[in-house]
């Protein structure tokens, strides 16, 4: 009955030129506009992947679909810079299920209103739970190894975190010494790889 409902709705759109609309709904990635960080709306992929129906997503503050409200608080703060600046936005990070489920997703994301860059923005969502299995990390070496596979040195992480350098680097043996690997080449082996392109250095702040 649901897949019906979907190739009627399709043919609907097609029949009624709304191909843009068309895209975003069927799109294989899940999408998401937001305003001030509130889901404005969603396409089916992003209501699939969390488990939750549209209508109990819509016009709810992000912060559920997060492990705790310290990675929410902190991913604003990365956000809101970078989106500032002009610049496309990207991570990789761990988020929450309906069912209690962690897992990892890719995000990237787009400002509508460049002065206040959380106000209004379009985002994509992979999600990597086959490539990149959720491990129990704590919520600081989860932070730390994202932005690690954003290219981050251990010094970047600690302005990006407001830690000290040497509190990353315990963060970072952990994870190490959790995977039994010895450098962040194979820890990124271990936890599942970001990809070639994906490894770029940021610049410096």
């Amino acid at each position: 009955m649901e897949q019906q409902h979907s190739l009627d709705r399709l043919d609907q759109l097609f029949d009624a030129r709304e191909l843009a609309r068309l895209a975003f709904d069927f799109a294989p990635i899940g999408l998401v506009v937001t305003e001030n960080r509130v889901l404005r709306e969603c396409n089916q992929r992003f209501s699939d992947m969390f488990g939750y129906t549209r209508n109990e997503l819509l016009d709810q503050l992000f912060a559920f679909l997060y492990p705790s409200e310290e990675e929410f608080q902190n991913l604003r703060t990365r956000g809101d810079k970078i989106l500032g600046q002009g610049n496309p936005y990207w991570d990789e990070r761990v988020m929450r299920r309906k069912n209690g489920e962690l897992f990892w997703v890719r995000v990237r994301g787009h400002t509508f209103t460049p002065d206040t860059p959380l106000g209004r923005a379009v985002w994509s969502f992979a999600d990597l739970s086959t490539q990149r299995p959720y491990l129990p990390l704590t919520r600081r070496e989860r932070e730390v190894y994202s932005l690690l596979g954003e290219g981050q040195t251990s010094k970047e992480i600690a302005r990006t975190l407001n830690l000290s350098y040497r509190t990353v680097e315990v963060h970072r043996a952990r994870l190490l010494k959790k995977m039994g690997v010895n450098n962040t080449a194979s820890l990124f082996s271990s936890l599942g790889d970001i990809g070639g392109d994906h490894v770029v250095r940021s610049e410096t702040p």
